[in-house]
């Protein structure tokens, strides 16, 4: 028998959570929201199926929960970002509040649909 230890499997070394941590506590607090709130925006966009796949991926229940998720959080964070940054994350929202109520064969009654809740009602 060897002393050698047996050759690596080709498993993925763990990751370096010390690393990881220090680069996140260099991210402003605004930089992780707006990410957060893109990323939001563009899974509700595949979602909605306003891809180039169109349909493929469509599923206006997953894109409802996405948009509530995207009012709460614009919501939630409108006095902790400039309006710099809120202000095209708002006419990002409002366009995929409409795009849903365009895609949604029984549309909700204004005030009642994803996020409406946080932005009042929406009109189109």
């Amino acid at each position: 028998m060897s002393d050698t230890p047996p050759a690596s499997t080709g498993a993925p070394a763990s990751p370096d959570f010390d690393e990881m941590t220090r680069d996140i506590a260099e991210v402003p607090a605004v930089e992780v929201i707006v990410t957060v709130a893109v990323n939001l925006m563009s899974a509700a966009a595949v979602k909605l199926g306003l891809t180039e796949e169109g349909d493929k991926y469509k599923d206006l229940d997953e894109a409802r929960k996405l948009i509530h998720a995207l009012a709460g959080l614009l919501d939630g964070s409108a006095t902790e970002i400039s309006s710099f940054h809120a202000a095209p994350l708002r006419d990002g929202l409002k366009s995929l509040q409409l795009a849903f109520r365009e895609a949604s064969l029984v549309p909700d009654e204004p005030g009642q649909g994803p996020g409406e809740k946080y932005t009042g009602p929406i009109y189109g």
